[in-house]
């Protein structure tokens, strides 16, 4: 057993502190310009443990399905699944009471100075630099699932009806999901 497992384990019978979630996922808030998805999967699966690469995947994957951002499903999730109703609710105040309050602060500041070429040069920086994490995040999440090619497809159709088609990802999800599902089902019969 690798270490990370073993340490996600013993991290899974232990009870986190409310005060723990409130402050981890506030440091993923603020960490997070351009997403929070890369700074959550970092500090619950890398730094805490809270979670194993796997669960963060399948956390992921159904969260895809609510609308919302993504991250305050995984802040959700990973509270709920740590400390309950309590746990949830100390994880989503984290990520959102003192980021909101900045973000309306700095789109105010944004709106009176939108039209400045060195403000429209930041943001076209910052535009970039999310895009190569949520690249990179995208990629770390496949890694575990490379030595399965049906996953690496469903992964190249996933990217493809997004980029290529520009089909909604509603419509994209909607349309692999239940393929993806009967592939795994299919599958696992013949495994057995």
């Amino acid at each position: 057993m690798s270490q990370v497992s073993t340490l996600t384990e013993r991290n899974s019978d232990q009870r986190v502190m409310l005060a723990a979630l409130f402050t981890e996922f506030l440091k993923v808030s603020l960490c997070s310009f351009g997403g929070g998805l890369v700074w959550a999967r970092r500090s619950v699966v890398d730094q805490r443990h809270w979670m194993s690469e796997h669960e963060f995947a399948d956390t992921l994957s159904l969260i895809q399905f609510l609308p919302g951002p993504n991250v305050i499903g995984i802040a959700v999730c990973v509270g709920a699944k740590r400390r309950g109703a309590a746990g949830a609710l100390a994880a989503l105040s984290g990520f959102v009471v003192i980021p909101c309050a900045m973000g309306f602060a700095l789109g105010a500041l944004y709106l009176q100075s939108a039209k400045l070429p060195v403000v429209q040069n930041i943001l076209g920086g910052v535009s970039a630099v999310a895009a190569g994490l949520l690249i990179a995040t995208g990629v770390k999440l496949l890694m575990p699932h490379l030595n399965r090619p049906v996953a690496v497809l469903f992964a190249a159709l996933a990217f493809a009806g997004i980029v290529f088609t520009k089909a909604p990802l509603l419509v994209v999800l909607l349309g692999l999901a239940p393929l993806s599902i009967a592939v795994a089902a299919v599958e696992s019969g013949r495994a057995q």
